[in-house]
């Protein structure tokens, strides 16, 4: 079966998550979203409809992988399958000899099978219109599973997809490498790389589910890791606290308190404070003793300022969303329902910082304001990533600069905000 993995308006509520990214390339579990809707209709080939300033970066990235290209999906049949949507547990429906039939969570297309001809004039631009149609006009049938349609929502999956990916795995998820450290729980919950380096005085607890520890990871001594938990590749663990519920995607220098959180990959976090209920994309630094509230006094439920829009959760333990290449000082203290856009930069003010922080905006004493030279922002870009051995390439600025710009009116209507009410005192 060909897949087409796709983008739909709902991208956009889950910012900053998807700022600089396919939705489906978001970690939830031990993997990315593509990885398990990928798996659910397995065996398969799969192409992606993205964003149009996204598509040659998913192409450098996938060389072999059909991006945006409209004549290798009018081949044959295709199903069109959400990013946003975690498929159920089980078998999928079996869709070889269906006519065209869509499915649906609610009011979203979950997936929905189409011939060649009905793909006539679809674009990623137009993609929307023509899932309204497609879903005014085909046979409909409840696809299952769940879509992600804010950002705390993958938060609260987390760690069910962690056991569920070490149970995908079978026997290739089970640990083989002797026991050099210390173990509260099954040993069979355990699923450890024979690359990875571990520690003495290191504890895997797997009373609660399987501590999964992958490829080239390091585990430094007095770390102690709750499943479910995921280490990615590469990833550094400085003698720190995992808690339930957390992965730490590729190359991370994590220490401190994680407790269900999700890291995107390439970030550092090596010091002591805490980090909890939050998602940190990828190439953040957060600097030593940096705190994240996730609760509030009153035990109430966290609200979430998204783009000017006051967000209720439905939840009482919601931390921070973290944008790509985003900078919190030594120190800062963040409050419950905090989010900070991409290539934002936090100083700390000796009290609890803004919870609303556009990219490309910086605080500073407790001011917020534009960091409007995103040039030297990109500078700073391509030194860290120098620095782990990765370059900025061309393709990766230009997605950088796309989204400089399309968040420039959050921007400017934020700051316009924040001014009126010191325009009002000064006058």
């Amino acid at each position: 079966m060909r897949i087409v993995l796709f983008e739909d308006h709902g991208v956009i509520d889950l910012e900053p998550l998807t700022l600089a990214r396919p939705v489906f390339d978001l970690y939830c579990g031990a993997s990315p979203l593509s990885a398990k809707q990928a798996r659910y209709f397995a065996p398969c080939t799969t192409g992606a409809l993205v964003r149009p300033f996204l598509a040659d970066l998913l192409r450098r990235n996938g060389p072999t992988l059909p991006v945006n290209d409209m004549n290798w999906l009018m081949q044959g049949p295709a199903l069109m399958v959400n990013g946003r949507w975690l498929p159920p547990d089980g078998t999928p429906p079996d869709l070889s000899k269906s006519r065209p039939i869509v499915g649906t969570i609610g009011g979203d297309v979950a997936f929905v099978l189409l011939t060649p001809d009905m793909l006539e004039g679809c674009t990623a631009e137009n993609l929307d219109e023509f899932l309204d149609r497609w879903k005014r006009s085909l046979p409909r049938q409840e696809a299952g599973g769940t879509m992600i349609a804010r950002p705390w929502d993958i938060l609260a999956l987390n760690g069910r997809q962690i056991s569920r990916d070490f149970r995908a795995r079978g026997e290739q998820a089970r640990s083989a490498r002797p026991m050099d450290f210390s173990l509260v729980g099954p040993a069979g919950q355990l699923c450890i790389d024979p690359s990875a380096r571990i520690d003495p005085l290191v504890v895997a607890d797997t009373s609660a589910g399987p501590v999964m520890i992958d490829r080239d990871a390091m585990i430094t001594a007095f770390t102690k890791l709750e499943g479910p938990c995921y280490i990615g590749p590469g990833t550094h663990v400085l003698g720190a606290r995992i808690r339930a519920g957390t992965t730490l995607g590729p190359y991370c220098r994590i220490g401190g308190e994680v407790e269900n959180s999700i890291v995107q990959g390439f970030s550092n976090k090596p010091h002591d404070g805490y980090l909890g209920h939050s998602h940190v994309g990828e190439w953040v630094n957060i600097g030593a003793g940096a705190q994240t509230s996730n609760l509030r006094h009153d035990y109430g439920e966290v609200v979430l300022n998204q783009g000017g829009i006051r967000l209720p959760t439905g939840a009482t333990k919601i931390g921070s969303f973290i944008g790509d290449h985003a900078k919190i000082g030594v120190g800062s203290l963040l409050n419950a329902g905090t989010n900070l856009g991409a290539f934002t930069n936090i100083l700390p003010a000796g009290r609890l910082l803004p919870r609303y922080v556009p990219s490309f905006c910086q605080v500073s004493h407790g001011v917020l304001m534009e960091n409007n030279d995103s040039e030297i922002l990109f500078a700073t870009a391509q030194e860290v990533m120098r620095r782990r051995g990765v370059e900025l390439s061309e393709t990766q600025h230009d997605v950088y600069r796309a989204v400089f710009e399309q968040t420039a009116p959050q921007r400017r209507q934020t700051l316009h905000e924040v001014d009126r009410p010191r325009l009002r005192r000064s006058a």
